[in-house]
């Protein structure tokens, strides 16, 4: 299991603070719209914006701008919604400051994502996601998950009632659920769950299983897990050691013709599935370490907070008994799951996992996408994950996940066609969150105040 990496920037004064009280106009004209109602692109639109909410979208000429709007000049730029990382960790504790975590959620917003579900709650993150609401800082709108949910924490079914009532009375979005579970426990917790009115979403303990992890209603299952240890045979049964790392230890014994049957039992479920396949090639994949640390987002990361990297690195690296063609299998075998899923209609959501090992906030999403799309979905549905299936999954779709009238003006403004190049979300030239309007040169100064190496 992946411990949580928990992020450490400096704790200075903050510079994002909240931008000044922006005009309360814009209008984005001469722009090409990538609603993500349906793949396409609308040419030469205008889209007004009043306040927090987009009021008008429609072609150049037939939408009036109100004169006292600020303009965004949008030739030979698309439009799209903002995006989501759908397995971030806020920094948890009484013990990191205030700074620290504003600074992680404006990277995500500076980042183009304008809303994150946290993975890993804490009372702190309550007020946050509400003052976030109210628009008194820089962030993402907010969904945050209990604390840990883990064999630690509730080891028996009565502690397992009380606590889950004790977080849904405390305001939490839904129940993080962590490895070392008893199935007696889960089974509590699940119907517990159901009956306070919280879903439950994460990792799948061994001993309940994906199977019963479906059955049981999991509103989303995070990184695939328990899915490579329910492909296994029961006439091959394997033991915790030689699971490995999100099963990469049962490559060997996996039977892949099972993976349309789960598909089909998660997709009749309603069950989501949140891949991070960023999380996964950092660690399984080729990339050296020298590699990871050239990359240039690290700069925003402190060097005490890179060596833990390169440490969690080495320990979850640490395996000789895994082959490097093992592992070429393992990444391969997961790119099945991800087209076979997907085929079978099961809804997926964009998440890197980041703050995590080498995920840097925002950036390490654009990776995410490339995954996806690496894996057989095109621009458009990988898009999709991170767009109007989070609103579909939130049951916000009235007022997020796409562009159009009435909808949250929570907006990323490219300088190229995602949907010809998914690499084209990274060619940021402005970005809105809630009606506030960043465009590059701020947000290149914003990003320059964060640098901490």
């Amino acid at each position: 299991m992946l411990l949580t990496a928990v992020l450490a920037l400096c704790t200075g004064p903050s510079p994002m603070a909240v931008p000044p009280q922006p005009p309360r106009r814009f209008a984005f004209v001469n722009v090409s719209v990538v609603p993500m109602d349906r793949d396409w692109v609308l040419s030469g639109q205008t889209v007004v914006v009043e306040g927090d909410r987009i009021t008008a979208v429609g072609a150049t000429g037939s939408v009036a701008v109100p004169a006292d709007a600020v303009r965004i000049e949008g030739r030979g730029k698309f439009l799209i919604p903002g995006l989501a990382e759908m397995h971030a960790h806020i920094p948890p504790g009484r013990q990191v400051a205030d700074s620290t975590i504003e600074r992680v959620l404006a990277l995500f917003a500076l980042n183009g994502v304008t809303t994150v579900r946290g993975m890993l709650g804490d009372p702190r993150h309550l007020p946050l996601r509400d003052r976030a609401a109210r628009g008194e800082l820089l962030s993402p709108t907010i969904y945050s998950s209990s604390p840990s949910v883990n064999g630690n924490t509730m080891r028996t079914p009565a502690a397992a009632a009380d606590s889950v009532t004790t977080y849904r009375l405390a305001g939490y979005d839904f129940l993080k659920i962590h490895p070392g579970l008893s199935r007696e426990v889960f089974d509590t917790i699940a119907a517990t769950a159901t009956r306070v009115g919280i879903r439950f979403a994460g990792h799948v303990p061994l001993e309940v299983g994906i199977e019963r992890a479906i059955e049981a209603g999991y509103w989303s299952v995070d990184h695939f897990d328990g899915v490579m240890e329910g492909l296994v045979p029961a006439t091959r049964p394997f033991t915790t050691a030689e699971d490995g790392f999100f099963g990469l230890g049962l490559i060997d014994r996996a039977d892949e013709r099972r993976i349309p049957v789960l598909a089909v039992k998660a997709k009749a479920a309603g069950v989501w599935v949140v891949p991070t396949e960023t999380l996964m090639r950092h660690i399984v994949g080729n990339y050296t370490v020298d590699e990871m640390r050239a990359w240039p987002e690290l700069k925003y990361m402190t060097a005490a907070e890179v060596a833990g990297w390169v440490r969690t690195t080495a320990a979850m690296r640490g395996d000789t008994t895994v082959s490097a063609a093992s592992k070429a299998r393992y990444l391969a075998f997961r790119n099945k799951l991800i087209k076979e899923f997907h085929r079978a209609g099961v809804g997926f959501l964009l998440g890197s996992d980041a703050p995590q090992v080498w995920n840097v906030p925002g950036f390490s999403l654009r990776r995410e996408l490339r995954y996806l799309v690496d894996a057989g979905l095109t621009p458009f549905q990988a898009l999709e994950s991170g767009t109007r299936n989070v609103a579909v999954y939130f049951g916000t779709e009235a007022a997020t996940g796409t562009i159009a009238a009435g909808k949250r003006a929570d907006l990323v403004l490219l300088d190229g066609n995602p949907l010809q190049d998914i690499a084209n979300v990274g060619r940021q030239s402005g970005v809105m969150v809630r009606g506030r309007w960043l465009d590059q040169a701020e947000i290149a100064r914003r990003l320059k105040a964060i640098e901490v190496r």
